[in-house]
Formats: structure tokens, C-alpha cells, sequence
């Protein structure tokens, strides 16, 4: 299969590749001082060094491997999918690949020409990956065989959103269009107006029955209705305040959290709401939040602030239960869950376990020399990551 170029994948990077590009600046600085022996304590925007900790749980790496040319700069924060013990993950170049989830071994590999820059999406028997050339391409989840294809009119980064018959694809110019599973055939369109300046790259949208739910670059959650696409109701969660369009940025980036009827959403503004999913009503609302994707405990919320503090939150009161500060400025990751740690990922590479129960660092490893920028994912007590590079790796928890 050949690429078809269309450069449709630049119109949308506005300004938000600027703030990429501050983002990524910020943390570049030299790694010295306070923790490592030295007598001044980091700058406010410099990241903070590694401080060493007595670890309370061991990790092993279980496996790894590449899969093709991974995202680097384009700020998409590509990750794994998993489902049915098996890891599909996509490379910017070398297609996909589909992997044991036990062993990394390679189960089917489908090669492609396209710019696969997005996280895949799992579910209905396929797996479906989109690309910066808008292609949309769903996959047989068995062997790997090309199902049905589209055409969309700008860049796919997000991970498509499939299930009850439908695969819903978020677009960067703010469209979602869902698609019949079975044949691909174009159900319904639904398009956001977009800020002037947003956050690079965003999460999948998350399905409920009869439900879709968007978290969106105005701050806002919409759910719609899975059927047709219309708006059923729609939430503030951050709050778009300030005079410039920078301090305006309160996108949604991190797919919301579907707990039973429960919806939770966190915002890089801050904010953090636990919304009754079938009304739309606020349950609570914490001053606490971030850009990326809740991690989702037995009793708590975690999540990374746009400044590197992690945070744990009640999820029936939204308030604080712990903070973590001593990974600030380090360009976090949304945060997992690995049995009883939080787990997030920095800009160097680093894997960093927080016990759920005060946040104490736990343990730490590296997946590599590259960000981990995409969401770290867990499935049967084995947690896999991939690094901008393309590096995909597996770990467990010693007991």
C-alpha cells in the first residue's frame, strides 16, 4: 500500500505546535544539583533531578522489541492497545504489529507506506489505526488482514474509539465521523469548532451504551448519542479564563473515565469533575487536574498536572488523599495503575511506580533513551509502554 501524501496533516498545527515545541524546550535543561550532590536547587524550569529512594517494590523487564520508526517530535503520544492478551502497537513507518502479550513474540505484522502516527483502537474483531495522511484503516484483529479503509480530511492521531457496532474516529480539525464496523460505511459526522491555540495531539473518545463521550480543546465534555451523533448534553470541566489564548488552553486531552454511571474528566486548565454520565449533572469538581487520561484505582483518581506533581483524588469527594512532587517539570505521562502503584512515564525514558496508598516512589526502571509520551497501558498484571522511538517494552511486578 502507497502512501497518499496529501499534506493534510499540517493544517491543524496552529499554534499548538509552538506550545509543543515550549513544552519540549522546558525540558531540556541539565540534569544537576539538589538530589545529585550539588548545592543549588534546580530552576523553576528545569526538570527535576532524580532523587534516589529506598525501592519498595522490584521490577522486571518481561520483553521487548521495535515497531518501526517511531512519532519523535510530532506529538501525538502514540501507545499500545490491548485486548485478548495480545499488544497491537503501530509504528510512524513499518505499519502494525499485533504481539503476544505474555511473550513479545510477533503474532502478524501488517506493513504499510502510511504515516501510522496514531495509538490503535481495539474492538468488534479489528483493530483500527489512522495516519497524518487521514487514512483510516481497520484491520482484521486475528490475522491482520486490511477489513475496509476511509478517507478523512485531516490528520488521525488519536486512538479510534470502537464498540456496539460503530468505530469512532476523532480527526484534528475537530470532526468525529463514525463508521459502520462491519463495512465501513460512513454512519454519521459530528464537528467541534476548535480554539485558536490547543494542546498538541488528544485521547479516544470513550463509549457507553448509547453513549459517546468527548472530551474536548474548549474544556468541555459532550456526550452524544452513539446512534446518530446528536448532542444529548455537554459539561464545562475547565474553564477557558485569562487574556491571552495561552492562559485561555483548557483542553481535554486524556479520553473520560466511564465508571458504572460515573463519568470523570480532567482538564489542563486544572480542574477535575466527576459527572453523572446519563444527565450530564456535576457530581464534584476538584481543583486538582491535568492534560492527560485519569488513571482509575479501586478508590481514587490519579493524575499529573501540567507541572509534573502527581496527584491521588477520592473519587466519590474529589479531594486530595496524597500529591507527589518530586517528578515536577519532567513532562509526565498520563498515569496506569499496576497493582497497587501508579505508574508514569518522563522525558527521558524513565518508568516511575508510586505506591497508591501515601504516593511514595517505588520503584523506577528505563524503557529507554526517548520520552514516554503515549499512555501506559496494563493488562494481566503486565504493564507495556512504547517510547517516541518506537520501543515497546513489557514489565511485572516482583512479589
Amino acid at each position: 500500500m502507497k502512501s497518499e501524501n496529501t499534506g493534510m496533516g499540517t493544517a491543524l498545527l496552529r499554534g499548538a505546535l509552538v506550545l509543543s515545541c515550549a513544552v519540549a524546550l522546558a525540558g531540556c535543561g541539565t540534569v544537576r544539583g539538589w538530589f545529585g550532590g550539588g548545592d543549588e536547587e534546580p530552576s523553576a524550569t528545569e526538570p527535576m533531578p532524580l532523587q534516589d529512594f529506598t525501592q519498595s517494590a522490584s521490577v522486571k523487564r518481561i520483553w521487548s522489541t521495535g515497531v518501526g520508526k517511531g512519532e519523535r517530535r510530532i506529538g501525538a503520544r502514540q501507545g499500545p492497545a490491548i485486548a485478548n492478551g495480545r499488544v497491537y502497537a503501530a509504528g510512524l513507518s513499518d505499519g502494525v504489529r499485533a504481539l503476544d502479550l505474555q511473550s513479545g513474540q510477533t503474532l502478524w505484522h501488517y506493513d504499510s507506506d502510511l504515516r501510522l502516527a496514531g495509538t490503535p483502537g481495539v474492538g468488534e474483531g479489528l483493530v483500527v489505526v489512522g495516519s497524518l495522511e487521514g487514512k483510516v484503516v481497520a484491520l482484521d484483529a486475528e490475522s491482520g488482514t486490511e477489513r475496509w479503509s476511509a478517507q478523512l480530511g485531516n490528520e488521525v492521531i488519536a486512538a479510534p474509539a470502537v464498540g456496539q457496532g460503530l468505530v469512532v474516529v476523532r480527526s484534528n480539525d475537530g470532526r468525529l465521523t463514525a463508521f459502520d464496523a462491519g463495512s465501513g460505511a460512513e454512519r454519521w459526522f459530528w464537528t467541534q469548532e476548535l480554539p485558536t491555540l490547543t494542546v498538541r495531539g488528544n485521547d479516544a473518545p470513550t463509549i457507553g451504551p448509547g453513549y459517546l463521550f468527548v472530551g474536548n480543546d474548549d474544556g468541555t465534555v459532550i456526550a452524544l448519542s452513539l446512534a446518530d451523533g446528536q448532542p444529548i448534553w455537554q459539561q464545562q470541566v475547565g474553564m477557558p479564563d485569562g487574556r491571552t489564548e495561552l492562559e485561555r488552553m483548557a483542553d481535554i486531552d486524556g479520553s473520560p473515565v466511564l465508571d458504572n454511571i460515573t463519568l470523570y474528566a480532567s482538564s489542563y486548565r486544572g480542574q477535575t469533575m466527576a459527572i453523572e454520565a446519563p444527565s450530564g449533572r456535576p457530581r464534584w469538581v476538584a481543583e486538582r487536574g491535568g492534560p492527560g487520561r485519569l488513571g482509575e484505582g479501586f478508590d481514587r483518581l490519579v493524575i499529573a498536572d501540567r507541572d509534573g506533581t502527581v496527584w491521588a483524588l477520592d473519587k466519590n469527594t474529589g479531594s486530595s488523599m496524597w500529591q507527589q512532587p518530586a517528578l515536577a517539570r519532567r513532562n509526565l505521562s498520563s498515569a496506569a495503575i499496576h497493582d497497587n502503584h501508579a505508574v508514569v512515564g518522563d522525558f527521558e525514558g524513565y518508568l516511575h511506580w508510586l505506591r497508591m496508598d501515601n504516593g511514595e516512589l517505588a520503584a523506577r526502571t528505563r524503557a529507554g533513551r526517548h520520552p514516554i509520551k503515549g499512555v501506559p497501558l496494563v493488562a494481566d498484571g503486565i504493564l507495556v509502554v512504547q517510547t517516541v522511538r518506537g520501543d515497546l517494552s513489557a514489565y511485572r511486578l516482583q512479589h
